[in-house]
């Protein structure tokens, strides 16, 4: 076995995290994947995995040896693909990911588009309420809605969106409308937990942030009863922008507080390796923000 067909057999291993399971993948017998991590191993003295009888792990070594290993044979997938001409048509898997709601509403048709003009891809939507790690989940693309920190992914912008508090129109009938922050220790909310907790709802007056809230009627950990809580007139809750699209449009739900949301929140599509990504992470990137950019607009 040559050094990049034992490369495979490593990442194979490290991503199922078995041999067992490695060499069915490969079509080898496991005796040839274990010779191959250990002749790795050997080459480069040091160990790869913690072993037990019944867990194989990554050591730290093995974690950084597992994102170079991915990058080596993906500009090798690539050469290949560019040599024989099939460039223009990417194939092959495509792992995608972000938060439920969002990928619901707008990833999910955008996958589903590119698949229908790129059908030698094969494609994986995650929906996740967390922030994945793109090497160690075996993730290709991420929809981030967060400022990004500094980190080696590559990011395109494709939108933002505001952090908007929202009431039913009956509500706001009974109970008024809060014209400043001040005003919402009178009325009742729904609290977000995921967004709630440990992060009240701050507004911005002049240049100064300032925390304020309603009372708490009822805190849930799902974005979507919050809102159904907020259409029947429970009380004011503070989601995402896209998350009230609908209500907001059919009156069903009504923003306050609008000249003191604080800075819009950006959206990115972010991933490994920038322009030197494999065809189909490239094509997926431009496919999907060309749509997101327009369905955010």
């Amino acid at each position: 076995m040559d050094r990049f067909d034992a490369m495979r057999a490593f990442v194979a291993v490290a991503e199922l995290q078995g041999f067992g399971a490695a060499a069915r993948r490969l079509g080898l017998s496991p005796p040839a994947v274990t010779r191959a991590v250990a002749a790795i191993e050997a080459r480069l003295g040091t160990r790869l995995f913690h072993r037990t009888t019944r867990q194989v792990r990554l050591t730290d070594t093995g974690e950084r040896y597992l994102a170079d290993a991915r990058r080596i044979l993906g500009e090798i997938e690539e050469a290949e693909t560019t040599a024989a001409g099939a460039q223009a048509e990417p194939r092959g898997p495509l792992a995608v990911t972000a938060s439920q709601m969002f990928g619901r509403r707008f990833v999910a048709p955008v996958m589903l588009a590119f698949l229908d003009r790129y059908p030698q891809v094969e494609g994986r939507l995650v929906l996740l309420d967390r922030v994945t790690d793109l090497i160690e989940e075996g993730l290709d693309v991420a929809v981030r809605i967060a400022p990004l920190a500094d980190s080696a992914l590559s990011a395109a912008r494709v939108g933002e969106v505001r952090r908007v508090v929202c009431a039913s129109p009956a509500y706001l009938k009974a109970r008024g409308t809060p014209r400043r922050p001040a005003d919402l220790a009178r009325h009742d909310g729904i609290a977000f937990a995921p967004v709630s907790v440990g992060d009240p709802w701050a507004f911005k007056v002049g240049s100064r942030r300032i925390p304020a809230a309603p009372r708490t009627l009822l805190q849930v950990n799902d974005t979507e009863v919050a809102i159904a809580a907020a259409t029947e007139g429970r009380g004011l809750t503070r989601v995402l922008s896209y998350q009230v699209a609908r209500e907001l449009k059919s009156g069903r739900l009504k923003a306050v507080l609008e000249d003191y949301e604080p800075p819009p929140i950006p959206i990115h599509l972010v991933h490994l390796e920038g322009r030197r990504a494999n065809a189909r992470v490239r094509a997926f990137v431009d496919f999907a923000a060309k749509r997101l950019r327009t369905a955010l607009a």
